[in-house]
């Protein structure tokens, strides 16, 4: 049986490390940085930590917050703002030593939320 996406990302230390660089690099990305300027950092790094626990096999519960549809409606994110943040999960990613197929996984996950993100 292969190892859950949780465990290979770290569990839940590794991926709330993971989870901070991403906003980190939200924060100061030229394309949507802007977004980021009144946002209460520590708030949303939780908040993406336990999403990525949850949706990666970790413990269900985890997350707390808004469905992706609920969380980004009437924020109009264009196709570009989502690539750059897809952008941002990669380099991320990589900071963290996290393997080439791992990376696969979680950016093929993150896509498949694009129609709840985009244009919303």
């Amino acid at each position: 049986m292969t190892e859950s996406l949780f465990n290979r990302l770290g569990g839940v230390d590794g991926i709330t490390r993971i989870a901070n660089d991403v906003v980190d690099n939200h924060a100061v990305n030229k394309v949507v940085g802007v977004r980021f300027a009144d946002i209460d950092l520590p708030k949303l790094k939780h908040a993406a930590a336990t999403f990525f626990v949850s949706a990666t096999g970790g413990p269900s519960d985890a997350y707390q917050g808004k469905d992706m549809l609920a969380a980004h409606r009437g924020m109009n994110i264009s196709p570009s703002e989502f690539m750059a943040v897809l952008d941002d999960a990669l380099l991320a990613l990589e900071k963290n030593g996290i393997g080439q197929r791992e990376r696969e996984e979680v950016l093929y996950a993150l896509y498949g939320l694009r129609s709840q993100v985009v244009a919303v």
